[in-house]
């Protein structure tokens, strides 16, 4: 078991103020940490931009505990380590002849971390990471473990858990048979012909994202098409919305092939393979969920902040995920348009300009993703989530020493 002084996350934007990270080997490891130590939080990949992942005392970074993974094929169900990676354990599955609903653009996130934080890919048929688990196991604060399952009233309130119900050590997901898939880019888009036929657009395949910097246009989106069981391939149009289909590239070791041509699930839903470095490397992120409804008019109000938008931003990629009903959920109780910043590594720039973009989106119910960089505090919270003093009930049965509480815990949900 190593320990460490603080460390950062994985952009160096956020410095832990735990005490120490330790790096469990085992679970019988990190249950005698969690039984000696007053306060502890977990850790996975670093991947969260805020505080969400901080905590006095000691972080357990869970990242060493072997993956150990179990498919179930009768119950079509797949039991992980929560620190592994979701493209470490993909192509396992996929040789297992199962896959995994949906997957987020980066398949350098650990399923633990992705399930606390509600994270996702894209689809408006597709609900989040968090909807696939089927149940959780998890260290109490003695450091006992215990199952919540599906069966149990509180799971919607407890899955989507940021940390604050116990140390999650395994998680058990749905399955379903494995498919293939195609890529397509098509592209640009003037910026009335998007906004005019956003659901239309993302409806158009399994899953879709588009991207733009909030200028005259969209300038691509990147069509994922379910190809049927025993087909070659799946049809797709030249076009769309006036669009033209793009030649797109092929996997060229830092993005995956976006030229129709066809390959398994896992290869083709993430953005980036798993052994590129992600994204940009260097960038904070901020991400914020608007009723597919309000989505057109969400769009124009941001772009009228271009012309601060534009000199500390990348890109800002544009998906869409189904309605649940979890209770922290970002997309629960109706389906949303996710609209995802990936800044420049400004955070000090990006932090000044969240309050006015988040103002913009206060009209359409703008949630914030819970692992990236916001300006709402509790009270704002408290607006959006119609379940929050619910999950604080829970949180003070499961916790009632506060042994797995968080600042941001505190600050977010008054937990």
């Amino acid at each position: 078991m190593r320990s460490t002084a603080s460390e950062l996350n994985w952009s160096g934007t956020v410095t832990y103020t735990a005490e120490r990270v330790v790096r469990p080997a085992s679970i019988d490891e990190a249950a005698e940490v969690v039984a000696r130590s007053p306060r502890v939080h977990g850790l996975g990949t670093r991947h969260s931009f805020n505080d969400s992942a901080d905590a006095p005392g000691v972080l357990l970074d869970l990242t060493a505990i072997p993956t150990d993974l179990v498919v179930d094929p009768d119950r079509r169900t797949a039991t992980l380590g929560a620190g592994t990676r979701y493209g470490d354990v993909a192509p396992d599955l996929d040789r297992a002849g199962f896959a995994l609903h949906n997957m987020g653009s980066l398949p350098h996130i650990s399923v633990g971390g992705a399930v606390a934080t509600g994270t996702h890919g894209s689809g408006t048929t597709l609900g989040s990471l968090t909807t696939a688990v089927r149940s959780l196991e998890l260290l109490g604060p003695d450091g006992s473990l215990r199952t919540v399952d599906r069966s149990d009233p509180a799971f919607p309130g407890t899955v989507l858990h940021l940390g604050l119900f116990g140390i999650v050590t395994r998680v058990t997901l749905d399955l379903e048979p494995a498919y293939r898939m195609r890529q397509d880019s098509y592209g640009p888009f003037p910026w009335s012909t998007f906004t005019d036929h956003v659901a239309e657009v993302h409806a158009a395949g399994y899953s879709v994202c588009a991207y733009t910097v909030f200028g005259d246009e969209v300038s691509e989106a990147l069509v994922k098409s379910r190809v049927p069981a025993g087909a070659d391939d799946v049809p797709v149009p030249d076009d769309l919305f006036g669009a033209p289909r793009l030649p797109g590239s092929p996997g060229d070791g830092h993005h995956t092939a976006r030229d129709g041509s066809v390959g398994p699930w896992w290869d083709r839903l993430p953005h980036f393979p798993i052994e590129s470095v992600p994204s940009h490397g260097s960038e904070v992120q901020s991400e914020h969920f608007v009723p597919l409804r309000h989505a057109a008019a969400a769009l124009d109000a941001l772009r009228g902040l271009a012309d601060r938008i534009q000199p500390h931003l990348h890109v800002c990629e544009l998906r869409t995920m189904a309605a649940d009903d979890l209770w922290l959920s970002p997309t629960q109780g109706e389906d949303v348009l996710c609209i995802a910043f990936t800044w420049q590594k400004h955070p000090e720039a990006v932090a000044a300009l969240l309050p006015d973009l988040e103002a913009r989106l206060a009209p359409f119910d703008g949630r914030p993703h819970w692992g990236k960089m916001s300006s709402l505090d509790g009270d704002a919270i408290a607006e959006l989530y119609p379940r929050v003093a619910d999950v604080r009930d829970l949180i003070a049965r499961a916790d009632p020493d506060r042994t797995f509480a968080s600042a941001f815990g505190e600050r977010v949900l008054r937990a």
